[in-house]
């Protein structure tokens, strides 16, 4: 891309969705959930494709909004937005699951809980942190830690919001980046 062309372009970069923190652990969270649901619920129950489901979306829709953000800011909040209260209705899920079985729900500062957020601290963490945890303890265990996670991934996404928020009172638009690239093209030919 020439000088003269990079002048024009009002489409911003954009995806890149591997590399933001909020996808790497929603990601995560789809992972523990798909095998949560294989090793803790029965064969035919609805609540595993609801759960699975639930993980899912806010996986992809976190992907599917960061390549919408390059026509549509409107889009990609509300897709970020998707992710983050799908998230929420998996958290419920967990919450429930441990509820009707008079299992224990974590502080969220007992050691238990710090010790389970303190193993996504690296960069680039994937299931594989978690894999002997979740493949290896007890259902309380493994929903106490998909719980954690999920808390973690909503943060993220409720600080990426309110950053899109601002970015788009800031930059505002493609209709406002197409106007401004046409004004600027015509003041260059005169």
């Amino acid at each position: 891309m020439t000088a003269e062309s990079e002048n024009h372009s009002f489409i911003p970069a954009h995806g890149g969705y591997r590399e933001l923190l909020s996808y790497q652990k929603a990601e995560i969270v789809y992972d523990l959930t798909f095998r949560f649901c294989q090793r803790f619920l029965k064969k035919g129950d609805r609540t595993i494709d609801q759960m699975v489901q639930a993980a899912r979306s806010g996986k992809q829709n976190i992907a599917e909004g960061t390549h919408a953000s390059s026509t549509s800011k409107e889009m990609e909040l509300k897709l970020v937005n998707v992710a983050r209260s799908s998230l929420e209705e998996l958290l419920l899920d967990y919450q429930d699951y441990l509820r009707v079985r008079d299992l224990r729900i974590w502080d969220k500062n007992s050691k238990e809980a710090r010790y389970a957020r303190q193993l996504g601290n690296k960069p680039h963490t994937t299931y594989e942190s978690y894999r002997e945890f979740c493949e290896t303890r007890p259902a309380e265990v493994v929903a106490n830690i998909a719980l954690c996670l999920i808390h973690q991934t909503n943060y993220l996404l409720d600080q990426q919001i309110r950053r899109l928020e601002k970015d788009f009172v800031k930059q505002g638009g493609l209709r406002e980046r197409m106007t401004k690239a046409r004004l600027n093209y015509r003041n260059q030919q005169a």
